[in-house]
C-alpha cells in the first residue's frame, strides 16, 4: 500500500515537473520570438531610416533655414535647389549626415517603446479590473490609448539626448560645429549643461505621446479585428497590414 502510494505521489511529482519544464520552455521560446522580433524591427527601422536619410536631412534644414545667414535666398525653398547646394558644397556623404546617431537611436526607442508599452497596458488592465475577463472594444481602445502614450512618453525621454545629437548634426551646412556623436555630447554638455541635453523635450513630448497612443491603438483594434475574422491568415501579413495603417493614423493624427 505504502508502495503504491509512494509509486503514484512520484508519478505525479514526474508529471509535474515534465509539465512544469514544458511551461518553462514555451516561456523561453516566447522569450526569444518576442527578442527576435524585436531585432528584426530595429534593423528594419535602421534599414529604412538609412534609405530615407537624404529626405530626413532636407527636412531638418528646411526646419532651420530661418537661422542662417542666408535665409532671405531661400524664401521660396526648392527640395532640388537645396540638394544641388548640398552636393556641390558638402559632398554626397553630407546626405547622411546624423543618420549614425538616428540608427543608434532606433533601436533603444524601439525597445523602451516595445517594453513600456506591455507594462503599462499591464498595469492598466490590472488597475481597471479587466485582467482577467473580456471588456468591450472601447474599454480596451481605452487601455490601448493610454498605455501607448504612456510608452511613446517613457521612450522619447529615456532617448532624447541621441535625438537631439542628431538634429544638431543634421542642421550643421558650412560651419561644422560637431564632429560626431560623442563631441556633440561632450560639447552641449560642457556648454550648456546637462539639461542642455533635453531642450525641446517638452515640445517632442506633446507629439510624441498622442502619435505613439493612435498608433499602438489603431494597430490592435484592427489586428483584434483581424484576427477575429480571418483567423487563417498570415500573421506577419496581418502585423504588416495593421501596422502600416496605424503609422498612416498616427501620422495623419499628429499633423492635424
Amino acid at each position: 500500500m505504502v508502495m503504491q502510494t509512494e509509486a503514484r505521489v512520484g508519478v505525479s511529482s514526474g508529471h509535474g515537473v515534465a509539465s512544469s519544464s514544458h511551461r518553462l520552455t514555451q516561456d523561453q521560446r516566447s522569450h526569444i520570438e518576442s527578442a527576435s522580433q524585436l531585432l528584426a524591427g530595429g534593423l528594419a527601422g535602421a534599414f529604412s531610416k538609412t534609405c530615407t536619410a537624404p529626405l530626413s536631412r532636407l527636412t531638418i534644414l528646411f526646419q532651420v533655414q530661418g537661422m542662417h545667414t542666408n535665409a532671405a535666398a531661400l524664401r521660396k525653398p526648392s527640395i532640388l535647389h537645396e540638394a544641388s547646394r548640398i552636393l556641390n558644397e558638402e559632398g554626397l556623404k553630407a546626405f547622411w549626415k546624423g543618420n549614425l546617431v538616428t540608427i543608434a537611436h532606433r533601436l533603444p526607442y524601439s525597445s523602451v517603446n516595445f517594453y513600456a508599452y506591455e507594462h503599462y497596458k499591464k498595469f492598466m488592465y490590472m488597475v481597471t479590473g479587466m485582467e482577467n475577463h473580456k471588456e468591450g472594444i472601447s474599454s480596451n481602445l481605452f487601455v490601448h490609448f493610454v498605455a501607448g502614450g504612456l510608452a511613446g512618453i517613457t521612450a522619447a525621454s529615456a532617448t532624447y539626448p541621441l535625438d537631439l545629437v542628431r538634429t544638431r548634426l543634421a542642421a550643421q551646412t558650412k560651419v561644422i560645429y560637431y564632429s560626431g556623436i560623442w563631441h556633440t555630447l561632450r560639447s552641449i554638455t560642457t556648454d550648456e549643461g546637462i539639461l542642455g541635453l533635453y531642450k525641446g523635450l517638452g515640445t517632442t513630448l506633446v507629439g510624441v505621446g498622442p502619435s505613439i497612443a493612435i498608433s499602438f491603438s489603431v494597430y490592435e483594434s484592427l489586428r483584434s479585428y483581424w484576427r477575429s475574422t480571418r483567423p487563417h491568415d498570415s500573421p506577419i501579413m496581418v502585423s504588416l497590414a495593421c501596422g502600416s495603417l496605424s503609422g498612416i493614423a498616427s501620422s495623419t493624427g499628429k499633423l492635424s
